[in-house]
């Protein structure tokens, strides 16, 4: 007799459960309307591929966007048809609050920038319940001071933030607060928040909006869905009005809104004439309920309050201080319940309660409270962020029937013609996306590592997402993974095999089916990389800027002098960190499928010649190590056997430490091809194999892989714990410190330059707006973490090493691990005034601002002051994966297929 399976640990576990595909039911609808729609390539049309003027924020609000759509707070089906968002204007400003407002790219004197606060404060993965919170002005929002004055200002300059303008002096705002709690898979009931900050009566519009994205007008689908407020006598309710939503694939759904709010109708289409100076499409265009509210005409609107957007405009006249308004709203599918609102306090109370459950469960009971806090607002980061994503890069290049083609330079060959190698690429997916703002599109490494910290609350999810992005609908027929919108054809770092064995291990290491079907995939993406990144068939790769911006002394991807090669240590070292991730997953497979273990062998084979070629190549027989500095460096090749190294000090010398494996104990007895080739290479290839080490004299181990020798790893070591190098009070750097007063080097006989730069970029090298000339990102922080794990738990188990260097304090390889965790994580300590080290500089201190940790992109190298886009909670979120792993034993130890 099957025993009936456990009961599942908590509410949220089980609906999970009940839901652990893409489509099921609990994961309908949630946070996947994204925060910025306009100015991104999907909804460029330009000849010269300007996405940012091609649609900018001035035309959002009166423009229909082609692919997405964008708003606050924002929930939507899956697909994108359906949405809802909140509006809100003060009586000041010129135009509606739909959406959060930005610097494009070229406007910022640091890149693109967002100039809002807000703060993803929680959620559950099936979202049934969530809650965020914005920060809006009382007084005009100053659009076009955030505009010129960061134009006056210099790359030398700090950027001109929204509390620079002093509109949030004396705490003048409102903070506006939605949550979503869901009764069940298609009803959702929202709140609406908003509490008078400052010290005086303020005036505040709510106006929640519900709206069909446009799919009608391209040319493609006629079929035109309906919004219309009910009017039958059996809905008649002085305290509730109905909006009622048809669509051919959702159905019916109802929006029910607590009071009398004014009911405004029109369509989601282009106020052309207010754009173009031609006819409009609809007599009742987008922007109709912005000149209703804002400006008082009313005539854009649709008396027969018929359409397919809809707004609910609710005015407070004088909000006292510390007083708050609210509104209630609920989202159903099929019929109208008897009374709406009658269990809605009950309802939202238990989601609550039981968003508490599970991140009880989720987070170790060992961790304290401050890095709870911090844990939980990650998650929340990460699981807001989530979006919907329509891109059909064939359908984009040729254009609409309805539309104007496109011209002929977006069909043109790559770089002219951005993205038109990959007309394969065709996705309508929810994704993980990096940013809700500054980077609403998915980066391929990004997204990886997304996946290692939604595997702690939702590991179905994360396998969906490293699935997607080796669909045949994403990855390209030569085997390249696409690395983000701007450019698919840019190469991200390999890093998907390593993320796909650690989403393995946090599903409890069971689910091998998922490991067959990722490492198939990746296989393609391995011949591509020896194909077309190894020019010679040396085993040195050339993968060019490889997501790190602007390290090097010259953009990587393009500016190699002519005819010259740049060898990269860090192209290098992830192939071979790439092959021993895949060989993991080989050999686990083969356990119970023996097809797998010549393959585990291949990766083997492969490894040991990358690990060969980086100690010597060349006909001068220089190598990418060197001996004197102690520190691997790109070496540039030239045209005559001229064989010049990069000496930079950067994150680039030290990603060797990220090739190590240990080859577990079973593998001997279980894998014998595997050990018969390890053996005969033994024998037969002894000068080879330095970059494998027994390990067998330890209980439990086998060997360890690795590039770095025991000798080398202590002497990278010492400059990767040395403070005035790389090791900073709140990680790693990506450039050493000792570069503070500039390197300049011969580059095939031009002089260039480089010098540590521990906070925004100086340079526009990749526009700006990163930089990884000295400041810390948690990515590469957590991979090298993970490899010094791995070196204690094999070869690496009786090396001591001091830390800080110079400081006569000893520590083992899991201990100085560890430490440096513990230095990334104290970004997110508040000191005892409650302000964190990563809070960036223009936010507020007191009460108000100290509860909200800000997830940025990266941090200052010296201070640990948040840096770049703000909520970059897909990346930066591997502090929760630190917090939940270390209050444990590591990854490294606890490595289920070990036993």
């Amino acid at each position: 007799m099957t025993s009936p399976p456990e009961p599942a640990p908590s509410p949220e576990h089980a609906r999970l459960a009940e839901s652990p595909g893409d489509s099921d039911p609990w994961r309908l609808w949630g946070p996947y309307l994204s925060g910025r729609q306009w100015g991104t390539v999907r909804e460029d049309y330009s000849a010269e591929g300007n996405a940012w003027e091609s649609f900018p924020f001035e035309q959002a609000h009166a423009r229909a966007y082609r692919w997405g759509e964008d708003g606050l707070a924002g929930l939507c089906d899956r697909f994108g048809f359906l949405n809802l968002a909140v509006a809100m204007w003060n009586g000041r400003d010129d135009r509606l609050k739909e959406r959060l407002f930005g610097l494009t790219n070229p406007q910022g004197n640091h890149g693109e920038d967002v100039k809002e606060y807000w703060w993803h404060v929680d959620a559950t993965p099936t979202h049934s319940w969530a809650e965020w919170l914005y920060r809006y002005p009382q007084a005009a929002y100053p659009y076009d001071a955030l505009v010129t004055t960061n134009a006056e200002r210099s790359r030398a300059d700090e950027e001109f933030e929204l509390s620079d303008t002093g509109v949030l002096h004396e705490d003048r705002f409102f903070d506006v607060r939605v949550t979503h709690a869901k009764a069940d898979p298609g009803d959702v009931l929202v709140t609406i928040t908003a509490t008078n900050h400052g010290p005086d009566p303020a005036p505040l519009h709510l106006v929640p909006q519900l709206w069909f994205r446009n799919t009608w007008a391209w040319g493609q689908d006629d079929r035109l869905p309906s919004l219309r407020r009910t009017t039958a006598p059996e809905l008649e309710d002085g305290d509730l009005v109905v909006v009622e939503a048809e669509h051919e694939l959702l159905g019916r759904y109802m929006l029910f809104a607590e009071g009398t709010p004014q009911v405004l109708v029109c369509d989601n289409e282009t106020n052309s004439e207010r754009l173009y100076g031609t006819t409009n499409r609809s007599p009742h265009p987008k922007d109709a309920v912005d000149r209703a509210i804002v400006r008082g005409d009313p005539s854009g609107l649709n008396p027969e309050a018929v359409g397919t957007k809809a707004a609910l405009h609710y005015a407070f006249e004088a909000v006292p201080p510390g007083q708050s308004v609210s509104v209630r709203l609920r989202l159903r599918s099929g019929t109208r319940p008897d009374r709406p609102f009658a269990t809605f306090d009950r309802l939202v109370s238990d989601r609550r309660s039981e968003a508490d459950a599970f991140y009880a469960l989720v987070i170790p009971e060992a961790v304290d409270d401050v890095d709870r806090h911090t844990a939980r607002r990650a998650f929340a980061g990460l699981l807001w962020c989530r979006q919907a994503y329509r891109y059909d890069v064939a359908h984009w290049l040729d254009g609409d029937p309805a539309s104007p083609p496109p011209p002929l330079e977006r069909r043109a060959p790559e770089p002219v013609g951005r993205n038109s190698a990959w007309r394969n690429l065709s996705i309508a997916d929810v994704i993980s996306m990096p940013d809700e703002w500054e980077y609403p599109w998915f980066a391929t490494w990004d997204l990886a590592f997304h996946a290692v910290a939604l595997a702690h609350v939702d590991p179905a999810f994360a396998k969906s997402q490293l699935l997607l992005l080796c669909r045949e609908w994403a990855q390209h027929p030569n085997g390249q993974l696409p690395a983000y919108e701007w450019s698919f054809s840019d190469v991200n770092p390999p890093v998907h095999a390593w993320a796909a064995w650690q989403v393995y291990l946090r599903d409890g290491a069971r689910d091998t089916d998922f490991l067959k079907r990722v490492l198939t995939k990746l296989l393609l993406n391995f011949s591509w990389w020896v194909n077309r990144k190894d020019a010679d068939g040396s085993d040195l790769f050339e993968g060019g800027f490889l997501g790190m911006d602007n390290i090097g002394v010259f953009d990587r991807s393009r500016e190699v002098p002519a005819g010259w090669r740049l060898e990269q240590s860090d192209a290098t070292a992830w192939m071979a960190f790439m092959c021993l991730s895949m060989m993991r997953i080989a050999q686990e497979l083969a356990r119970t499928d023996h097809a797998f273990d010549d393959l585990s062998t291949t990766f083997l084979e492969r490894f040991r010649s990358i690990a060969d070629a980086m100690d010597s190549f060349g006909s001068h027989g220089i190598s990418l190590w060197d001996e004197e500095d102690g520190f691997f460096y790109d070496v540039l090749s030239g045209p005559d056997g001229q064989l010049e190294p990069m000496r930079v000090r950067s994150l680039v010398g030290l990603l060797p430490l990220l090739a190590v494996a240990n080859s577990p104990s079973w593998v001997e007895q279980e894998l014998p091809d595997f050990t018969a080739s390890l053996r005969w290479l033994q024998r037969h290839r002894a000068e080879q194999c330095e970059s494998i080490m027994d390990t067998s004299g330890h209980e439990g181990s086998g060997m360890t892989l690795a590039v770095v020798d025991r000798g080398r790893l202590v002497r990278l070591l010492g400059r990767l714990l040395d403070e005035e190098e790389f090791l900073s009070p709140h990680g790693i750097r990506s450039m050493s410190a000792a570069h503070r007063d500039g390197l300049t080097l011969d580059v095939a006989g031009t002089r260039m330059s480089t010098h540590y730069t521990p906070g925004e970029s100086d340079t526009a090298l990749f526009g700006g707006n990163s930089n990884w000339r000295g400041p810390i990102w948690f990515p590469v922080n957590a991979l090298l973490v993970d490899a010094l794990h791995t070196y204690a738990a094999g070869a690496g188990r009786d090396v001591s090493v001091e830390f800080p260097t110079g400081s006569g304090q000893r520590l083992g390889l899991h201990e100085v691990a560890q430490r440096i965790e513990g230095r990334l994580v104290s970004l997110f300590r508040p000191d005892g005034e409650g302000r964190r080290p990563s809070d960036p500089r223009d936010h507020g201190h007191g009460p108000l601002w100290q509860d909200h940790p800000t997830f940025s992109e990266y941090f200052h190298g010296d201070t640990g002051i948040g840096l770049g886009a703000s909520h970059q909670t897909g990346w930066t979120a591997l502090v929760a994966h630190l917090i939940c792993t270390t209050s444990v034993a590591t990854s490294a130890v606890t490595d289920p297929s070990e036993n």
